[in-house]
């Protein structure tokens, strides 16, 4: 197999597409958690203590002088966000796939016994 076709047939993947789409969309979400938190977060739950340090944004809180702790807070606060979010996310996959793993059919006993028959014949 020439090396181009086994690259195509790698990046044609299902997992290949499926890992770049979540990457596109990841850095989609990531701007509209950027946007909570810099536009909704910060000025209704940080006010208090931004007008207390007379700042009106979060990023130009600094402390002796070259320390950006704004910055810092401001990108602990996405992180925290995004992880929740994803863990909300992958619980409700998880108790989507047990209610399918719940919903799997049973095999009715008589067809158990007759396979057990079977193979202790083929024996």
């Amino acid at each position: 197999m020439g090396m181009t076709k086994e690259f195509r047939t790698f990046a044609l993947k299902g997992n290949v597409v499926d890992l770049a789409m979540g990457v596109i969309i990841g850095a989609a979400f990531s701007s509209i958690v950027s946007s909570l938190v810099d536009d909704v977060i910060t000025p209704l739950l940080l006010k208090p203590a931004l007008e207390a340090a007379n700042l009106q944004d979060l990023d130009k809180l600094v402390i002796m002088g070259t320390v950006k702790i704004g910055s810092f807070l401001s990108a602990v606060i996405k992180f925290l966000l995004i992880a929740f979010i994803l863990f909300l996310i992958v619980k409700g996959i998880n108790r989507f796939k047990k209610k399918q793993e719940a919903a799997a059919p049973v095999t009715p006993e008589e067809i158990v016994l007759l396979r057990e028959i079977r193979d202790s014949l083929k024996k």
